[in-house]
């Protein structure tokens, strides 16, 4: 599940191409490869905001996890990126909690990866607290730290913000990515149509954000 730079940019010359029809048509379709919001939301000003919707639990989001941060580590000034994660149903609020907890406390990126392959490597379900706790401290977290911090207010102010933010995007899946607060993409929607694997689906994804940070940077 790794990638490194110059991987990346070898596959993204092959499979970041789109399809001749949309080629035609100057570029990723509205309604087809990404979604234009009716209702804008708001973003901080001077920068293009992009937001990946995820679950550690999601198997497409653990795909497009390694092309998703070779992109990141590579854009532009004018452009900030953040992760959040969703609560669609009752066994993902341990997932949920947990993510917003580790980056308050400024370990979420440094342990991602180990999560991620712990679920969906090695079978661990890690959607109760215990087994999540347990986990973590094998990897160097402070328990009694993560603990305190996954209760706080200050994380359940972040879950809440987050389910605000999916459901202003209209989120029904993830990954899903949101750009400007008007705009959002997908691996399934940027391969719409293709009979394609998911880490070349997850390439055509970072190419339709490439062209729909181009459209927020032109007001377009």
């Amino acid at each position: 599940m790794s990638i490194n730079r110059r991987e990346f940019a070898a596959a993204s010359l092959v499979a970041l191409n789109l399809p001749l029809t949309v080629q035609a048509q100057g570029g990723p379709v509205e309604g087809r490869h990404y979604q234009k919001l009716q209702q804008p939301l708001p973003t901080t000003a001077g920068k293009i905001e992009v937001v990946e919707f995820f679950w550690y639990g999601c198997p497409h989001c653990y795909i497009f996890e390694p092309a998703l941060g070779a992109w990141t580590a590579q854009l532009p000034a004018d452009v900030s990126f953040r992760k959040s994660h969703v609560l669609f149903r009752p066994n993902m609020r341990v997932h949920q909690r947990t993510f917003f907890a580790l980056e308050v406390m400024g370990k979420e990126t440094e342990v991602r990866g180990k999560i991620f392959d712990a679920i969906h490597r090695q079978g661990q379900r890690l959607d109760e607290l215990e087994a999540m706790t347990a986990f973590l401290s094998k990897q160097g977290i402070d328990a009694a730290k993560f603990k305190d911090t996954y209760a706080s207010f200050g994380v359940n102010n972040k879950c809440s913000q987050a389910d605000k933010l999916a459901e202003g995007f209209r989120i029904e899946g993830v990954p899903t990515v949101g750009v400007a607060g008007r705009f959002l993409t997908s691996p399934a929607m940027a391969s719409s149509g293709m009979r394609i694997d998911e880490e070349q689906s997850g390439l055509r994804a970072l190419a339709v954000l490439d062209f729909l940070i181009k459209r927020a940077r032109q007001g377009a």
